[in-house]
């Protein structure tokens, strides 16, 4: 959700000076009979920049350079020069004719065969040496690294310029880049330079990189932006079987199960840089699937790549990308060790794949030189630093980036920073960053105070009726070391005020030691989840539903108190202490958290009932998410959208007799996620909760099982479970959740187009409850407990018109229990890529 609001403020803010590109060219590869010609080569003469055209056989191709011709070439066709009469060139028709007889390779066209195919032989000689070709030579490797990420707004017209929306910012378009022929116009509108020191130890799998230098225009300091810039483009190798782009799973056309997903034509063979090498294309076998048309070539000795070129194919099943086009270069290092120099990455973002749709393109441009080989660093020199702070870092010099820059910026990309720089002044400007700002973060922006989250504003249910609530944060920048939140709820039935107040302070930025408290007084559903913190402002999506498939008065009145010191003792490794007190009662009259402090006897026939429930607790907690990338050092961080593993544990203990708490008990809770990327066929998530409570405790202290009376699909919850239908004092829960991505749908030609994607899941729970739990319950509720272990299955189909998803959920035991719900149906909206 954050990426495509994010990526929002780049449609709608298109402001800068002129295109990047000296040279371009857009338009078509024809044959003799105006068919489309897909996956032809187009180069410039002279260069070795170049694209390959799509299925429909168009093609775009830009150049920092000059260049006065094109050379366009197609398996079965003769090679053509088309000349350049000027710098920019669009709907080129380039019509080629039928080759002549090719004595040098073989050529095929079409389905190619899987055998006899001089093009796979080649393939897997690439596959036999992949892990012996370039840094993997070297037991340690040196280098430094120079990232440029750029945004462009492209196919604006004289319509768009006059909108409305840039009253008062006309000036931005006082040098636009126009075409004569179609009156398309590209305007930079972002970019983003950084230097990194980059180490590597092939022996102990281990990479460091030291930024040394950040600069980005018009929005330093802006972490959303720069998490966002993260998630796009997150680092891959091209030898790897699959290529992950934008959240999705690409089959790499250097992938060992890229005999079955791609056709692969030997071409040509010539010398390249003084090295004989062979030239392949390849293109998919099946439309809809995740991968891409292009070309590379081998060297003939050490089956490493020289050059590769590849761009998505247009019926790829991904959201608001139109094209991606990628081009890696490998020069020769000591006559026969290819090193990758430079990267170059293009996205055409668009709200749809039609031709002439506005959209912005994300290029990414990485360069690589000094390489050094073998100089050995100890390994806790690889240690990552808990929380990196260097200031210095994001506001370096002209003179850094004049010596540092690999390449130098032309005049138009030096522009942008000026033109930005200038619209920060811009009220209009402001405006419009500052509502685009409030639909990613949740929270509208004043000197020093943000107010929100705006979408927590208005709520439902049965206890307190309509529900208004505002609140709002300190913020200073997203730096802060320390951060003050609170809020306050009003319910209309109920004539209640509730409130929350929180704080957060960072004592060593170093280590990340953080101090924590605050109190909450509000109406909860507890038992919304097993794995539960003391986090004084959480509240669960079931209190507040709007509409749900049954009554529920099932809510209690909570009061918490805590106070919590955590540390990051490694990265991503969390270690937390505190201390909570809570008061718990019911909310409703027709909801009980009553239980026995004596139980009935002869002598007492009718026990000692009590209603509420207070609660002294100390806890320690553990926290570890290898591979989390976050961004920001203050006390509250951005993730970079990636998946990565979650393991959590949390031992709780009752302190009885501490502000007159009623129970002594021992808990001990365990979380773990783990995300399965399963190559092309999707993604799996496997989530396993388990925890069990020694001692007597009652309701409000027991682990209720998850149940989901919304209409919204809920993470972790029992879609055909209500709220306290399965209670526990032990559990255990297993689920399991695939997404297909498409793969099975892009199979029915029926279906193909939709781009739907497929879901599966299945949900377990295993419980008990001691005698001693069942002995004090006075509540009234029936306890049950899944000792049979309970399960539901689920399917569903997302990517419905972009934003919604669909789950059908069947109940798979536990039929004959009252109001048990055989079929439920979901649905959740988001956007995704």
């Amino acid at each position: 959700m954050k990426r495509i609001i994010l990526l929002s403020l780049f449609f709608v803010f298109a402001f800068a000076t002129i295109a990047t590109a000296q040279t371009k060219v857009s338009g078509i590869v024809l044959d003799k009979s105006n068919q489309p010609i897909p996956f032809a080569n187009v180069v410039f003469k002279g260069s070795n920049t170049g694209i390959v055209s799509n299925e429909d056989g168009r093609f775009y191709l830009e150049s920092p350079n000059t260049y006065t011709a094109l050379i366009v070439t197609s398996a079965g066709f003769s090679d053509k020069e088309v000349p350049l009469e000027k710098a920019v060139n669009y709907n080129f028709k380039i019509v080629l004719g039928e080759a002549e007889a090719l004595n040098e390779v073989v050529i095929y066209t079409g389905k190619t065969s899987k055998k006899n195919n001089p093009a796979l032989d080649i393939l897997r000689k690439i596959w036999a040496r992949k892990r012996k070709n370039g840094l993997y030579q070297f037991n340690q490797y040196q280098m430094q690294k120079y990232e440029k990420v750029e945004f462009d707004m492209n196919t604006i017209d004289s319509a768009f310029m006059k909108n409305k929306l840039f009253k008062g910012m006309e000036f931005i378009f006082n040098h636009v880049d126009t075409s004569d022929v179609t009156g398309k116009t590209y305007l930079p509108i972002f970019i983003n330079e950084s230097v990194y020191d980059v180490y590597g130890d092939n022996k102990l799998k281990k990479v460091k990189e030291n930024i040394t230098g950040n600069k980005m225009s018009g929005f330093n300091g802006n972490q959303q932006i720069l998490s966002f810039v993260k998630d796009l483009y997150s680092d891959y190798n091209i030898y790897d079987n699959h290529l992950k782009f934008f959240d999705k799973s690409f089959t790499s056309p250097l992938s060992r199960t890229g005999i079955d997903v791609y056709n692969y034509v030997l071409k040509d063979s010539a010398f390249v840089d003084k090295k004989w090498c062979y030239n392949i294309v390849f293109y998919p076998r099946r439309k809809n699937e995740l991968t891409f048309k292009g070309d590379f070539w081998v060297n003939d000795t050490t089956f490493a790549i020289k050059k590769i070129n590849m761009g998505v194919t247009k019926s790829a099943n991904i959201n608001w990308v139109k094209d991606i086009y990628i081009e890696q270069e490998f020069e020769v290092e000591n006559d026969s060790v290819f090193l990758l120099t430079r990267d170059y990455m293009m996205s055409d973002f668009a709200l749809n794949k039609k031709e002439k749709s506005k959209g912005v393109y994300g290029k990414r441009t990485t360069l690589y030189r000094n390489h050094k080989f073998n100089i050995q660093k100890p390994e806790k020199f690889y240690k990552e630093e808990v929380n990196f702070i260097d200031n210095a870092v994001y506001d370096r010099p002209p003179e850094f980036w004049e010596e540092n820059r690999f390449e130098k910026l032309n005049k138009d990309e030096q522009g942008i920073y000026k033109m930005l720089d200038t619209l920060q002044t811009v009220k209009r400007f402001k405006q419009l960053y500052n509502l685009v700002s409030i639909l990613g973060s949740g929270y509208v922006e004043f000197k020093n105070f943000d107010y929100g989250p705006i979408f927590s504003t208005f709520g439902y249910n049965e206890v307190e009726g309509i529900r208004l609530r505002v609140g709002g944060r300190t913020y200073f920048g997203p730096n802060d070391p320390w951060r003050i939140q609170a809020y306050t709820a009003y319910g209309f039935d109920d004539n209640k005020f509730k409130y929350g107040v929180s704080g957060k302070w960072m004592v060593d930025k170093k280590n990340r030691v953080i101090i924590s408290g605050g109190n909450r007084r509000d109406i909860e559903q507890i038992g919304a989840s097993l794995t539960t913190t003391n986090d004084v402002l959480g509240r669960s999506f079931a209190s507040s539903a709007l509409f749900t498939t049954g009554s529920n008065g099932k809510l209690t009145n909570i009061n918490l108190s805590n106070i919590s010191v955590e540390m990051e003792a490694k990265k991503n490794f969390i270690v937390q202490a505190g201390l909570s007190y809570r008061t718990l009662e019911s909310a409703s009259k027709t909801f009980s958290l009553d239980y026995y402090t004596t139980l009935p006897s002869a002598s007492n026939p009718m026990g000692v009932v009590k209603s509420d429930v207070k609660q002294s607790e100390a806890n320690i907690q553990f926290e570890y998410m290898p591979n989390r990338k976050t961004i920001g050092y203050g006390v509250e961080r951005d993730l970079v959208d990636s998946p990565f593993s979650h393991f959590f544990v949390n031992f709780s203990y009752g302190l009885k007799g501490v502000f007159d708490s009623d129970f002594a008990y021992e808990k001990i809770q365990v979380f773990y996620k783990q995300p399965i990327i399963i190559g092309p066929l999707g993604r799996s998530n496997i989530i396993l909760e388990t925890g069990k409570t020694f001692g007597t405790i009652p309701l409000g202290l027991m682990s209720v099982i998850p149940g989901n009376q919304t209409y919204f699909t809920i993470e972790n919850t029992f879609s055909n479970l209500n709220f306290y239908e399965f209670v526990t004092d032990q559990y255990t829960t297993l689920q399991w959740n695939h997404d297909f991505g498409g793969r099975l749908f892009a199979r029915v030609p029926f279906m193909r187009k939709l781009n739907w994607r497929e879901f599966v899941g299945v949900r377990a729970v295993h419980g008990t409850i001691s005698d001693a739990n069942r002995a004090i319950n006075a509540s009234g509720l029936p306890y049950n407990a899944p000792e049979k272990v309970y399960y539901e299955y689920h399917a569903g189909i997302g990517n419905i018109f972009k934003v919604f998803r669909i789950d059908f959920s069947w109940r798979g035991n536990y039929l004959d229990m009252p109001d048990a719900h055989k079929f439920a149906v979901k649905g959740s909206f988001g956007f995704y890529f």
